[in-house]
């Protein structure tokens, strides 16, 4: 008997600060206005995608002690965003990146119960950390957190807002049509909870929402992210968009599950995947190498170099060879916010590799950032596309994807109309929503039937 084809999740990610949109592009519109949102929503919710999913930084990155101009907007707070969104969109879920480092329990359950309740069980948080001292220059609890005390903050603030959720049960509240809601029982909201990084008590006063809680997503790639993940999240993000690489996360991390008493199902692997589309699978290639160009303009290939070489190179021509002088390998760092700092451990191994590639293949400083950069996942006619997202999923490389287009907001729309109805038609994705919350679009069981699972077993 074959095995049953799993059900393909589908995500848009609206992007904020990156270098992934085409700024130059004519189609490209603003970050900041409302109506791009509406229209970039409203196309996932038309192509029954199971959410939107909104990242957030929180202070403007700099680099060589100026702000980064190449990719910085002005992008609004994201609860309030999510907030509209929800009196837009009917069923799209409703994402969330939320940091857990500078803000506290009380004041985010607060928001995301509210966000819950006003858009009928739709919403998600992203719990992330913050790795440096120069976001928390912004907060009063300002400075750097080791890796293993930021995700210690993280676990108990994550299970506080856990426990500020669950202070409320459905028969604890009544409602009158007359007179509104009240509370049958006093107790209803209360919490007490004592800890290393918390020490609160008091009264939540939000009431259960639809969901019982937020779906949790979490994004680290660590150990310390893996098992945070396995033990807390509904889903992960994933880096991984090769096959070998993403099955290899995959196997790892659903494997942790059994330890928390938790099956395969209850966590979801959904990796992030840009894609270029055309008519012909050589029209897509040719696109993508142009849409490639477009990302990497003269001025980002070198702030992308300086990343590593920590020197200021804005003399250096990017049409023209690599710097003969190394990198500054010392403590203080020419960007500061920046993710990437992190990804290059041994900047003077990276520039011999770097130096090597370029001699072999000709490469300008553009050519190697453009080649040794992110490059789109899916590439190809809306045929070879759907066939490979729906090989990855059913090879357990993935459970799906959040799709990240190269132009907002009108870059989702190909993938909607062209990609969409042919995985509909091949029976791996829905042709509409079955359900009204974001739980039942992933198939995630309610907090309180997980609860009595435990407590039944």
């Amino acid at each position: 008997m074959s095995k049953p084809q799993k059900q393909i999740h589908l995500a848009a990610h609206f992007p904020g600060v990156n270098n992934t949109t085409v700024w130059s592009d004519p189609a490209a519109g603003s970050h900041i206005e409302f109506d791009s949102f509406v229209r970039f929503a409203q196309t996932a919710e038309r192509a029954k995608f199971d959410f939107l999913f909104l990242a957030e930084g929180l202070r403007l990155r700099e680099q060589g002690g100026k702000i980064y101009d190449l990719d910085v907007v002005g992008r609004p707070d994201t609860f309030t965003v999510l907030a509209a969104l929800a009196a837009v969109t009917d069923r799209l879920g409703l994402t969330g990146t939320i940091n857990s480092t500078f803000n506290e329990p009380y004041e985010v359950a607060r928001q995301f119960a509210s966000l819950d309740h006003l858009s009928g069980g739709r919403s998600a948080w992203n719990v992330v950390t913050s790795w440096d001292a120069f976001t928390g220059e912004n907060f009063r609890r300002g400075g750097f957190l080791p890796q293993e005390e930021r995700y210690s903050r993280a676990k108990e603030f994550l299970a506080t807002a856990n426990e500020l959720f669950d202070s409320w049960q459905g028969d604890e509240i009544v409602a009158d049509q007359a007179t509104g809601t009240f509370l049958r029982d006093a107790k209803a909201g209360a919490f007490v909870h004592q800890g290393r990084h918390f020490d609160i008590h008091g009264q939540f006063n939000v009431p259960r929402s639809p969901q019982g809680r937020p779906v949790i997503f979490q994004a680290g790639d660590s150990e310390e992210g893996r098992e945070f993940a396995a033990s807390s999240a509904d889903a992960i993000f994933s880096r991984y968009s090769t096959l070998k690489e993403g099955q290899t996360f995959y196997t790892d991390v659903k494997a942790r599950l059994a330890k928390y008493g938790r099956r395969h199902d209850q966590l979801l692997i959904l990796p992030a995947a840009t894609f270029v589309l055309g008519d012909t699978d050589a029209e897509a290639a040719e696109l993508a190498r142009q849409v490639r160009r477009q990302q990497v303009s003269g001025a980002t290939a070198i702030k992308h170099l300086e990343f590593v070489w920590n020197r200021d190179l804005s003399a250096y021509d990017p049409e023209g060879p690599l710097p003969d002088i190394d990198p500054d390998v010392s403590d203080e760092h020419i960007s500061k916010g920046r993710a990437q700092v992190r990804m290059y451990r041994d900047p003077l191994a990276v520039a011999r590799e770097w130096r090597e590639l370029a001699a072999a293949n000709n490469w300008s400083i553009r050519d190697l950032v453009i080649n040794t950069g992110n490059r789109q996942t899916f590439v190809g006619s809306p045929a070879t596309v759907a066939k490979t997202i729906n090989d990855f999923v059913q090879a357990d490389a993935s459970d799906g994807f959040i799709l990240v287009p190269h132009i907002t907001p009108g870059g989702l729309d190909p993938f909607a109309d062209r990609v969409v109805p042919l995985l509909q038609e091949q029976g791996v994705f829905r042709a509409d929503y079955k359900g009204t919350t974001l739980r039942d679009h992933l198939g995630l069981t309610h907090p309180d039937e997980v609860r009595e699972e435990r407590v039944a077993s």
